[in-house]
């Protein structure tokens, strides 16, 4: 395969992708025996796993006790949403630039640099807090230096998965790497909140713990295949950059899946950021029940993660990143009319649930259909999505203020579904096109 030539993927649903002529074999051919599990099986995979593990666990603590110290130290809410801006701002930024790195250098030395900035990041506002020399600004920096890891540590992490997996066991690779982020959301602020509310260590614990989790994540590193560079192409950065939006721009299947990605995340997953006023404004529940409500959720994406697992190169069928995208449109509108905290968390279930099913079926077509010299600056642009939700959430955190939280929660929803349903449409437009094409059977 070239870059010129990408199947679509409902021509090639039911196996695997052929690796690159010109290349090595990203991965071994033989898939891993059936079940969620069996891929950590996978020496590669294994590291990779328990090093985001490590990882996560720290940055979802820390952004708990970094919001907790925004306002300790302002007593504003807007500080609040400053932290969030420079940290969306700065991953919107550099996210492109964190693919082209994993196309160009050997993926260990990206994820260990990446690592090593988080770590920096954590350790210098636990540092300033033991010394009492801590400040506001130095928050905002510590944002934009955990930005600028993330922004290499997520295209870096998903391309790995190309040179560590076979392609038919890339649904459970990255439905557990999913599962693995989903329960570090739960249990990263619940640590943090025990932490915080512990006399005896106080808030810089969270941020010196979260350093010692992304240095035990360095040490793994050292365990993983150095990886491998991709081919001198003689071009800048910003050459390779360009280079892979038009890969990107000629693959009309590619380009589909990174934009409906993008859309269902920016439209759908601020209601993270509503949960306190879901739980607090809509329900009257106090931060218990913002708690279950959190956690509901996470039990959902768990719970879907794991099933898919199961499921291998079937979740990579469009009808099931349609299907869950449906459904999570539709699950977030019935969280907006929802009468009761019961069927609040009836519908974070399948919220929670129908998002990661997307997620998985999005990734693992996305690293099925890209070449593998393509595969980081394709994950970046993907990851676009994650800084623009970050930016995302104010106008709609304005718009709630302004039409009411049920209001906005039912627009996003009928957005998601908008979105997915155009990808949809568009997608039996190409088969219909390939199918009338001359020599087509």
């Amino acid at each position: 395969m070239t870059g010129d030539t990408v199947r679509p993927v409902e021509a090639r649903r039911d196996e695997p992708a052929a690796a690159p002529a010109t290349m090595p074999p990203p991965s071994p051919e033989v898939p891993v025996a059936p079940g969620a599990l069996a891929i950590l099986r996978t020496g590669g995979f294994l590291v990779l796993y328990l090093n985001s593990a490590a990882v996560f666990l720290g940055v979802m603590a820390q952004a708990i006790a970094r919001g907790w110290l925004a306002f300790e130290l302002t007593g504003s809410n807007a500080a609040l949403g400053g932290i969030l801006l420079a940290f969306g701002v700065a991953l919107l930024l550099a996210t492109p630039w964190g693919g082209v790195a994993a196309d160009r250098l050997p993926k260990r030395l990206v994820l260990q640099l990446s690592v090593f900035l988080l770590a920096v990041s954590s350790a210098g506002v636990g540092l300033a807090v033991v010394l009492d020399v801590i400040a506001y600004w130095m928050l905002l920096a510590a944002s934009v230096l955990q930005a600028v890891g993330f922004a290499l540590f997520g295209p870096a992490r998903m391309a790995f998965l190309g040179e560590l997996v076979p392609r038919a066991s890339m649904p459970q690779a990255v439905s557990l790497l999913l599962v693995n982020a989903e329960v570090n959301r739960v249990v990263g602020p619940a640590l943090a909140g025990v932490v915080i509310g512990a006399a005896t260590w106080g808030i810089q614990a969270i941020f010196l713990l979260s350093a010692v989790l992304a240095l035990v994540g360095l040490l793994l590193t050292a365990a993983l295949p150095a990886g491998r560079p991709g081919e001198p192409s003689g071009r800048s950065p910003l050459g390779e950059l360009a280079d892979g939006v038009r890969y990107v721009r000629r693959h009309r299947e590619l380009s589909a899946l990174v934009w409906c990605g993008i859309g269902v995340t920016m439209l759908g997953m601020p209601y993270l950021a509503f949960m306190p006023t879901i739980a607090g404004d809509l329900f009257g529940l106090g931060s218990v029940g913002y708690g279950v409500l959190s956690a509901t959720s996470a039990v959902g994406g768990v719970t879907a993660g794991l099933l898919l697992g199961r499921r291998g190169p079937w979740v990579r069928r469009r009808r099931v990143l349609v299907g869950s995208g449906v459904v999570f449109g539709l699950a977030v509108c019935s969280l907006a009319i929802a009468p009761t905290a019961a069927v609040a968390l009836a519908a974070l279930l399948a919220v929670g649930g129908a998002m990661l099913g997307f997620q998985t079926s999005n990734q693992s077509q996305l690293l099925e259909l890209a070449d593998a010299e393509y595969q980081g600056r394709v994950q970046g642009l993907v990851m676009l999505s994650f800084g623009a939700f970050g930016i995302a959430a104010l106008p709609l955190g304005l718009l709630a203020d302004l039409v009411g939280l049920r209001w906005t929660l039912s627009a996003m929803g009928l957005g998601v579904i908008a979105v997915v349903t155009a990808y949809a449409v568009a997608g039996r437009r190409r088969a219909a096109t390939r199918s009338a094409a001359p020599g087509s059977r």
